[in-house]
């Protein structure tokens, strides 16, 4: 699985605007800057670069693992409608799972919370003319529950294991029976958005050729259907011309898709949907970049509409706005931060203290990153659940910073406990258990030194790390920074227990682009629960465990209000400034585009637009 695989689907959202939305005057006439407004003009062609060496690669809506990147998901959702997906109500400012994009209408909950019926759209087609029904949902669930260990999304316990029975109640509703009784939020926010539509009539024969039928019925016909259509999804230079993938029922079909990596999409003319689901464009290209630079160069000699820049040249922008383009960060629904290894060999009792993290946070000066680092495209992580953008699950205490830059409070806990600064470096004067000494497992003299893993390559993270350090070394903490490649950090940053080879490393930084990327639902079971897969630094407690399957189980906001609120204030991670996803950079007359944090994108609205004082 990929960094970018771990950051799926999430809530959708303004993106933060670093310039005016509204029109500006510049000489030659007015060039409205706003990503919306001016006459439109039907037709045109818009290229889009992809991040570097994110290279679409799956177009089964049924991804194994290490295909569930986002670009992947994002360009299925063109071509298969999604049942439910990220979706912000504007008008109340919270987030929801259905839409005018979406084939799902809202779902309803009875029984206490253990039944689930999901409503479809009416009137919407394949495009070969055959009507979407519930029976292309439960062709998509029968193929998930005979084959879920090749699913990517699978966790167990969770969908499809949470669904005791599948009912198809008529052509156009299915109702799910679940195992327990569940939170209807994260359900329908965690569980729900995964679930797809797929053409039965048309996908549904155990080999090339062979019977189309209802095979899926049953497991072994399941296999068979499943091993059929994810051969044919491994053969990505045949895509375009792959009878299997013209039936879709999204406002896109495919044009191309190169082994490269390069899609270039058309408007579906049979699309039955919305109307507000209906391009203006005439073709949209999404072109893939080996490296930010070669993307970047491109990008200044025209030949790329929607792109990148590093937030290291954010200072250049006016270059680019003076070529007739907008610079706008993309926010992203995402925390990050720094693992603290709390088997680690070294420093796992010193992880263990949790004065020792506040300490440490205290001397995290976030916006001094933001501002001179990330040039101002960073939000602060003040805890688990997203400060920005703004959602339902971000209770009013959790805006504010529980540990705010303060190398007093810090030297100042530290001391408390029995540490004092020797020739630049903290070290433990009172060992012992008591309220005032160092804790469980550090002795005397011993120093807080600790190391830290991090990303190679990238020029703000090499700068955050030497802020960090920094900081650190204020109240005597000694920080070395190794840096390696991500995927090394990764590897070399795995659950581990105490002593064990390979558990030898105290902290790891993987989180340029955000550590995390949520789905709907900011729950914290695959980061902070013992035992979690994600759960990188092995972090442990009963009270957070519990907090968190309420968040899970219980209906009531407050569950999720209480979890944020707790680990916020227990530092399981460093929480470190979120960058935006990217620093876009749109050709002012192109229009229509919201960068949501999903990281998944709506080419369905963008159009061109006639511009003063410029020839488009």
């Amino acid at each position: 699985m990929t960094l970018r695989s771990l950051r799926t689907a999430a809530a959708t959202a303004i993106a933060l605007a670093i310039l005016a939305l509204t029109g500006c005057t510049r000489e030659g006439g007015r060039i409205d800057m706003g990503p919306t407004g001016g006459t439109p003009v039907r037709g045109g062609t818009a290229t889009m670069a992809l991040p570097p060496a994110a290279s679409p690669n799956w177009i089964f809506p049924i991804g194994p693992p290490g295909y569930g990147a986002s670009y992947n998901y994002g360009i299925q959702t063109l071509l298969f409608l999604p049942v439910y997906d990220a979706v912000q109500d504007r008008a109340k400012g919270e987030l929801t799972t259905h839409g005018p994009s979406t084939l799902g209408l809202k779902p309803r909950y009875s029984d206490g919370n253990k039944t689930v019926t999901v409503p479809l759209r009416k009137g919407v087609q394949w495009s070969d003319g055959t009507p979407v029904t519930a029976r292309d949902l439960e062709f998509w669930f029968n193929l998930l529950k005979a084959n879920k260990a090749d699913w990517g999304n699978y966790s167990v316990g969770t969908m499809p294991d949470n669904v005791k029975r599948f009912e198809t109640v008529d052509d156009h509703t299915v109702r799910l029976h679940l195992s327990r009784a569940y939170n209807p939020d994260w359900f329908s926010a965690n569980q729900l958005t995964l679930m797809r539509a797929l053409p039965q009539h048309a996908w549904d024969a155990k080999t090339d050729g062979g019977t189309l039928g209802d095979w899926d019925r049953t497991p072994t016909g399941a296999k068979a259907v499943f091993a059929r259509l994810t051969q044919h999804a491994k053969r990505l230079g045949s895509y375009a011309s792959d009878p299997l993938w013209k039936t879709v029922n999204g406002p896109w079909k495919l044009a191309g898709w190169r082994d490269s990596g390069q899609v270039t999409i058309v408007p579906n003319e049979k699309f039955t949907g919305p109307k507000s689901e209906r391009p203006r464009l005439d073709k949209v290209v999404f072109k893939p970049f080996t490296t930010a630079d070669s993307e970047y160069n491109v990008l200044r000699s025209g030949g790329v509409d929607y792109g990148y820049i590093p937030p290291s040249v954010m200072a250049q922008k006016e270059k680019f706005e003076d070529k007739g383009y907008r610079v706008d960060p993309w926010e992203g629904w995402a925390v990050t931060y720094i693992v603290y290894n709390f088997n680690s060999t070294h420093a796992g009792p010193m992880m263990s203290q949790l004065y020792i993290r506040r300490a440490m946070q205290h001397l995290v000066d976030q916006k001094a990153m933001s501002d001179v680092i990330w040039q101002g495209s960073a939000t602060p992580t003040l805890g688990p659940v997203p400060v920005t953008p703004k959602s339902q699950y971000l209770s009013k205490d959790m805006e504010h910073n529980p540990y705010p830059f303060s190398v007093r409070t810090a030297k100042e806990l530290l001391s408390a406990h029995g540490w004092k600064t020797v020739d630049g470096t903290a070290r433990c004067m009172r060992p012992g258990t008591g309220a005032d000494q160092c804790g469980k497992g550090i002795g005397r003299g011993d120093p807080l030194e600790l190391t830290l893993l991090s990303q190679s390559g990238s020029t703000e993270t090499t700068n955050t790390m030497q802020e960090l350090k920094s900081s650190l070394s204020k109240a005597g903490i000694d920080l070395t920074v190794r840096q390696q490649p991500l995927n090394s950090v990764l590897g070399n940053s795995v659950p581990c227990k105490a002593k064990d080879p390979g558990c030898d490393w105290d902290m790891s930084f993987f989180g340029t682009a955000g550590s995390w990327y949520y789905p709907l639902n900011p729950s914290g079971e695959q980061l902070f629960s013992t035992g979690a897969s994600a759960n990188f630094g092995n972090y442990s407690d009963k009270k957070a465990d519990r907090i968190i399957r309420a968040v899970q189980y219980s209906p009531d906001m407050k569950a999720v209000h209480a979890y944020g609120s707790y680990l916020s204030e227990q530092l399981p991670v460093m929480w470190m400034p979120n960058p935006a996803y990217q620093v876009s950079v749109i050709r002012n007359d192109l229009r229509g585009i919201e960068q949501n944090p999903t990281v998944t994108f709506a080419p369905q609205h963008w159009y061109y637009v006639k511009k003063k004082g410029a020839a488009k």
